[in-house]
């Protein structure tokens, strides 16, 4: 799963935004609407590509980073980028791929549900000749070529470092509760994998318990809650610290500590650096987040898509030097693996400054004095 850093492309990518900023956690995009509606690139002769997003429930990043981080990338190549999103709804995957397949697109870029739908529009458009691109998840079992993320099992061991660091002063046998991601997401199983890198080590010792750790079903915010809920009322109300995989999960799992007046006390992980995870760490309610630059992952996929769309397979070799196993397929995927950065409060001031959120998003309230302090603006 370990793979070597990917120096020369993130060298080759400024972090700054590009496209008009959207908020982490809103769904700004002016193209997204539904998510039934397609960007299409307006310069004439471009190539057409298609890209399917996967989804808005739990995070508002594929609709307030990737579609128009994707769309400024590929026109950039020269592209003409069709970008849908399915909703979470597995039919609307498959019946999108379909259309985009019929509409004679070049090459199709997948943000899947599952590896299941992922791996089955792959297969069905490389039996038209059409490469396939796993962007962010990797589809096990699947035939896409190429796959571009970020390194997801140093995602995990930062979020398992993250909270040793928060937990450095508590006695022994502090308490963790991990709630993960979906068990269907392969991204959701090398970030546990990462964290237990980290945290195994210390539950064996002795010097952190681990109470349950719990995957949730398709990263659903509302369940993640209550899942939470019940393994803390279960436990006596008792936890010191808690490994939420991403910042939906985290807030869902804050608003019980803050029913239970534990939140600011207990340290919860995250992961996006969405706008109200950046609030919670400045507040104190979450202790880190997981910044992913998804800006470099566009770029990534776009120059992948421009080889591939011209049938360079050797160019586009050239730009997918990582590997990353399929131990479903039993194969190693070439693949782009971008750096994942760890952010807490005292670099919240980062994520700001390269355009991914803006300051008035999180400087609001109270928080204006805290963003002083810190520099940010």
């Amino acid at each position: 799963m370990r793979s070597t850093r990917l120096a020369l492309i993130a060298a080759g990518m400024g972090l700054t935004l590009a496209v008009s900023a959207c908020g982490a956690n809103q769904d700004n995009s002016s193209n997204s609407g539904d998510g039934g509606q397609s960007s299409t690139g307006s310069s004439a002769g471009g190539i057409p590509v298609g890209v399917i997003l996967p989804e808005t429930a739990s995070s508002a990043r594929w609709e307030g980073f990737d579609r128009p981080m994707l769309e400024a990338a590929l026109k950039a190549q020269g592209l003409d980028p069709h970008i849908e999103n399915a909703q979470g709804d597995v039919q609307k995957f498959s019946t999108l791929a379909d259309g985009m397949i019929n509409d004679g697109v070049k090459v199709l870029i997948i943000a899947s549900i599952n590896s299941e739908v992922g791996g089955t529009v792959a297969q069905k458009a490389n039996a038209q000749g059409i490469p396939t691109i796993d962007y962010d998840r990797l589809n096990l079992g699947g035939s896409s070529s190429f796959y571009v993320s970020f390194d997801n099992v140093k995602v995990g061991e930062l979020q398992g470092q993250g909270l040793i660091d928060a937990l450095k002063d508590k006695p022994k046998g502090a308490q963790v509760i991990e709630i993960e991601g979906a068990p269907t997401d392969n991204n959701a199983t090398l970030f546990h994998n990462g964290q237990e890198n980290k945290l195994k080590p210390l539950y064996e010792d002795g010097t952190l318990k681990l109470v349950q750790s719990q995957p949730i079903d398709n990263w659903d915010n509302q369940k993640g809650g209550t899942t939470f809920e019940n393994i803390l009322t279960a436990n006596g109300t008792k936890v010191d610290g808690v490994v939420a995989a991403n910042d939906g999960l985290a807030g869902a799992i804050i608003t019980v500590l803050k029913k239970y007046k534990l939140n600011g006390t207990v340290p919860v992980t995250g992961q996006d650096a969405t706008a109200d995870g950046l609030k919670a760490i400045l507040t104190g309610d979450q202790y880190m987040t997981v910044f992913k630059p998804i800006k470099q992952e566009a770029e990534a996929t776009a120059k992948l898509a421009a080889a591939l769309a011209k049938g360079d397979k050797s160019g586009a070799a050239k730009i997918a030097t990582d590997k990353e196993n399929d131990p479903v397929g039993k194969r190693d995927v070439p693949s782009v693996l971008l750096e994942p950065f760890l952010i807490t409060k005292d670099s919240v001031k980062k994520v700001i400054d390269e355009g991914y959120v803006k300051a008035e998003e999180v400087c609001t309230g109270d928080l204006a004095a805290t963003c002083s302090q810190l520099g940010i603006s």
